[in-house]
């Protein structure tokens, strides 16, 4: 007597652990192989009938940003199974900001690799990511971008601040003005130990408007969060109830098929780009952007962005541009109160992962009460927005600078290079009292851009000069092709583009020539005539670096220049469709 064959060997249609089988050279065997696995960790068909939610960990010792990981987990896990799917954690690389040699950004897109492999290669309906630390965000997002499938960020949250003598601190802004302080003599080895107990007062990201933050706020700007999901802190119930909410959310994402093309468009770069510079937010920002774009088709045009900032007043009153913290944002009411704000200039229309759009989330969120953390339009912290582009000899593909953490003094400058060929240079040097250098000069720091350190190190917010520190010297120029962390500030001029290591002007700049900054003019020039620039050039020829082996040799082959994201050449897609923001 014959039976009918059971639903495994049915063709139907690929969902769940039915999507991406293992090839066996037989369907209905790698099905039946998949599911027998499975059930040795005990789960019954019930359950692995149901739409399938992968979960990304990226807990890890190394990273005390992503350290309730586990708790965020589980509320995932509890929001997909009350919305009835089947969540399936898993790992990838974690990368923490001060834990990663030589630098953060050069494992981004490995991890931006590894996202993108495991969400081809395991079977799932939709995705959670979890991330919070500087790179982890723009790599899950870029990896996610690549795979197409429905995908949906959850943010970490931010640290809480600390307390040292009485003044509230918080990393890590507060970081560099103690170590600031230090170098300066202004405070002795027992304070600087005693401050370091308190910047980091628990788990989660940086507490003011660094590069993880403004990743959390460019999250939820480009629709990829839920409502309220950038701002509560790492260690409250309201971060809890997030990733709940977030596990709920993806399930039915899942359900509707709604893909994360759908969310990263050109619209929703936009509005990201346009909270950028309404934050204060990292410079950093640009960069991922670029690269997350990138994936899409999309390239980013700074000169748009820049003109954007015209109408784009800095309105969140956070260090480093202002006064306040992460905690202070979300109490204030987060990015609903300041999108509201912004909403004349946003695209209303951007989907979002909720399935509404993004004028329709504002809409329905809480309405504004009185604070003074986010400013009214028509009051800003700073009236232009965070980031302006510069062009110039100097920086024929662009250069950038935060003007909001700058010194108004110093955007009108012109001053005598004091040239520093390497990192390595510059830590022999910097603190040399024999250094000739003034507080009228402008420090050059070369080779530290995506193919020269490598890895585009955030070394670009050079020290001030032991012999000007302890003159009392706050701020001075400082140029490179390096980036700088969100946290930092001063007039400092970041990712020269091209850089110096693939021969950009920038390596033939040479001790006592004069360059002129004009943030009002948007200018970063060499000023030398073009024939003797061309001289310089042809004398001394730049020849690339490279690798023997390994992930080196694959990033010094393939890595971009700073305006296309730092991204690998071969991870952007095939075609670039359009520009962002249009003009």
């Amino acid at each position: 007597m014959s039976t009918k064959p059971k639903n495994d060997s049915q063709p139907i249609a690929e969902s769940g652990l039915r999507k991406g089988l293992t090839s066996y050279g037989d369907k209905g065997f790698s099905l039946f192989l998949r599911k027998a696995f499975i059930k040795g960790a005990g789960y019954t068909n019930s359950a692995l009938d149901r739409p399938v939610i992968g979960i990304i960990n990226t807990g890890s010792a190394y990273n005390p940003c992503h350290g309730n990981m586990p708790q965020l987990i589980e509320a995932v896990k509890r929001g997909v199974m009350l919305a009835g799917g089947l969540p399936m954690e898993f790992p990838t690389i974690s990368i923490h900001e001060s834990f990663a040699a030589p630098t953060s950004m050069y494992l981004r897109n490995l991890m931006s690799m590894d996202t993108e492999e495991m969400l081809r290669a395991q079977p799932m309906d939709a995705v959670v990511m979890i991330g919070g630390c500087d790179k982890t965000v723009p790599a899950q997002m870029m990896g996610a971008a690549s795979a197409g499938l429905p995908a949906i960020q959850l943010i970490t949250g931010s640290m809480l601040t600390g307390s040292h003598r009485s003044e509230r601190v918080g990393a890590c802004t507060d970081c560099r003005r103690y170590w600031g302080k230090f170098r300066a003599g202004e405070i002795d080895e027992a304070e600087k130990d005693e401050v370091n107990d308190q910047l980091v007062a628990s788990v989660g990201t940086c507490s003011v408007m660094g590069t993880a933050s403004t990743m959390a706020c460019i999250a939820e700007a480009l629709g990829m969060t839920v409502p309220g999901g950038a701002s509560p802190p790492a260690v409250t119930a309201d971060r809890i109830r997030i990733a709940e909410e977030t596990g709920t959310r993806a399930v039915q994402m899942a359900k509707d098929g709604l893909t994360i093309d759908k969310i990263l468009t050109a619209d929703a770069f936009e509005n990201a780009l346009r909270v950028l510079l309404a934050i204060g937010g990292s410079t950093n920002g640009i960069v991922h952007l670029a690269a997350i774009a990138g994936r899409m088709g999309l390239e980013i045009d700074l000169d748009a962005l820049d003109k954007m900032g015209d109408e784009t007043p800095v309105l969140l009153d956070l260090k480093p541009s202002g006064d306040h913290y992460m905690e202070n944002f979300h109490d204030a009411g987060g990015m609903a109160t300041l999108l509201r704000e912004l909403k004349p200039l946003l695209k209303l229309d951007a989907i979002t992962v909720t399935g509404r759009t993004l004028g329709e989330e504002i809409d329905a969120a809480r309405p504004n009460f009185k604070q003074d953390v986010i400013r009214k339009f028509n009051d800003p912290i700073y009236p232009r927005g965070s980031i302006a582009v510069l062009h110039g000899n100097l920086a024929p593909g662009g250069a950038i600078i935060k003007q909001s953490a700058a010194n108004e003094k110093l955007m009108e400058h012109e001053g005598r290079a004091v040239v520093f060929e390497n990192a390595e240079d510059l830590a022999n040097r910097i603190d040399s009292p024999d250094l000739d250098v003034t507080a009228e000069d402008i420090l050059v720091l070369k080779n530290i851009g995506p193919k020269g350190a490598p890895g585009m190190p955030e070394a670009g917010y050079i020290p001030i000069p032991m012999k000007l520190a302890r003159a009392g010297v706050k701020d001075i120029v400082r140029i490179s092709d390096g980036r700088m962390s969100g946290t930092a500030f001063g007039t400092i001029v970041l990712h020269v583009t091209p850089e110096s290591a693939i021969g950009g002007p920038l390596a033939h700049v040479r001790n006592g020539d004069r360059i002129r900054l004009s943030v009002q003019n948007r200018e970063i020039s060499l000023l030398i005539s073009a024939e003797e620039l061309a001289q310089r050039i042809k004398d001394c020829p730049i020849t690339e670096p490279t690798a023997e082996r390994g992930y080196k040799k694959l990033f010094l082959d393939t890595v971009m220049q700073a305006d296309k994201g730092v991204d690998f050449d071969f991870l952007r897609a095939a075609q670039i469709t359009g520009k962002t923001p249009r003009k």
